[in-house]
């Protein structure tokens, strides 16, 4: 479909710089989609001939968000594991829970995801789930994008090990066709894989050409736990082990020293911030100005909606900014304008999506257009400032994924909403009793 978004409100890329690369301006202009891609930026392409016009007054158009580290199936555990520490979250409250879950349960709970997801505008995530093939089959059967992986854990070469690495190989290989899924492998963390089945994986994750992605630095005790343990850092740790040769996203890191920091940037790691599911775990703040001030590449995160309760990046976002004013007594300290990279740039950088995360002529059509004729949104000041501090993501009016319209009138266009709450209303329903 050719369709022709008029006079809107665009957030562009600029020849400005903004922290470690190019900025972005809000301007009012027209942006033109062939297909799945974004074809003209002002002046439409060569015989261009629309099939729908969008009308802009009052709409503010984005590249889609990118939630750069999640658990889209534990939407079903929402609000039942809430005021413990991370431990007992997950250890004696998450877990026992998950033991219960069969495949149908997985889909459930990430299609509810991806519906809330959709809803407040995000149009990529990264997913750590716990199964084989249900998730990026319930991914596809939303029509949107995802970087998948499996969450393994083991022990150097024991067979349970080796048997979820299998798996994990193996839905790489059922989906390898697929225009919407790709894939990592994702050793869980450092206390769930020993040192020699984390140099198998990396091993693996040389072979297949695809990246890691894991859990890294989250808490206190894993940081007390790896300097006794190892007389090394989290971080120290996996470099000297090797991980880091492969391109990574490490999720968290929140207790990082300043030699942890310049590992990430010799070995070009990426970080996935997760801001509101740190603090309510009681795991701390990350020292993000100080990542940001290092070039190292900064993405955004919800983490799983079971630790987070939404996946709402407008919410992210928001905590985001104000959480590095704060604990560095700096007001500068990580702009709205930084912010927003984070969530979308950023973000398709560490998915290794290229082809994703600005609104340039070429990028595939994954979008968002806001509905600003909104209370918050006066006076328009600055609409650059207003998605970060000001937006709550329930402007949302319509999404597009691959080109494709997921979400319009802020209702979806391929799912049946009440069947997706139904569902997953039921799982947690069975598994509890």
């Amino acid at each position: 479909m050719n369709i022709h978004f008029k006079n809107i409100y665009c957030i562009l890329p600029c020849a400005k710089t903004c922290g470690t690369g190019r900025s972005y301006e809000v301007k009012e202009t027209n942006i033109y989609v062939t297909n799945d891609i974004i074809s003209g930026i002002g002046t439409a392409p060569d015989g261009f001939i629309a099939d729908r016009t969008v009308q802009g007054k009052n709409k503010i158009l984005s590249v889609g968000l990118v939630n750069a580290h999640n658990h889209a199936y534990m939407s079903v555990f929402r609000n039942s594991a809430d005021d413990v520490l991370f431990e007992e979250w997950l250890f004696k409250r998450i877990l026992p829970l998950e033991d219960k879950l069969v495949d149908e349960d997985i889909y459930w709970g990430t299609q509810l995801s991806c519906l809330e997801m959709l809803k407040s505008g995000t149009t990529t995530f990264l997913d750590m789930h716990i199964t084989k093939n249900i998730v990026p089959k319930a991914v596809e059967d939303v029509g949107m994008r995802a970087v998948i992986s499996k969450g393994i854990v083991g022990e150097g070469t024991a067979e349970y090990g080796l048997t979820r690495l299998a798996d994990a190989k193996e839905e790489i290989n059922n989906f390898k066709n697929s225009k919407l899924v790709s894939f990592m492998l994702a050793p869980h963390a450092i206390y769930t894989c020993d040192s020699e089945y984390l140099k198998i994986v990396t091993e693996e994750a040389k072979k297949l050409n695809v990246p890691i992605h894991t859990h890294l630095a989250e808490s206190p005790v894993e940081l007390k736990d790896a300097l006794e343990k190892y007389g090394k850092t989290p971080v120290e740790y996996l470099a000297d082990l090797g991980v880091f040769d492969v391109k990574t996203i490490c999720a968290h890191c929140v207790q990082l020293n300043d030699n942890d920091i310049d590992i990430f940037k010799k070995y070009n790691v990426s970080v996935a911030a997760n801001p509101v599911s740190n603090l309510k775990l009681a795991n701390g703040i990350a020292p993000i100005k100080k990542m940001l001030d290092k070039g190292i590449n900064v993405a955004i995160g919800t983490d799983g909606p079971a630790s987070n309760n939404g996946q709402n990046m407008f919410r992210e976002m928001n905590f985001h900014a104000l959480l590095h004013k704060g604990v560095n007594h700096d007001a500068e300290a990580v702009s709205a304008l930084e912010t927003y990279k984070c969530a979308t740039e950023n973000g398709a950088k560490a998915l290794a999506l290229d082809n994703c995360g600005v609104l340039e002529v070429g990028k595939k059509a994954d979008l968002f257009v806001m509905d600003i004729n909104q209370p918050q949104f006066y006076p328009r000041n600055n609409l650059m400032s207003a998605l970060c501090y000001s937006a709550r993501g329930t402007e949302i009016d319509m999404v597009l994924v691959d080109g494709k319209i997921l979400i319009e009138d802020g209702k979806s266009t391929t799912l049946d909403e009440e069947k997706i709450y139904y569902n997953a209303s039921k799982v947690i329903e069975r598994i509890t009793k």
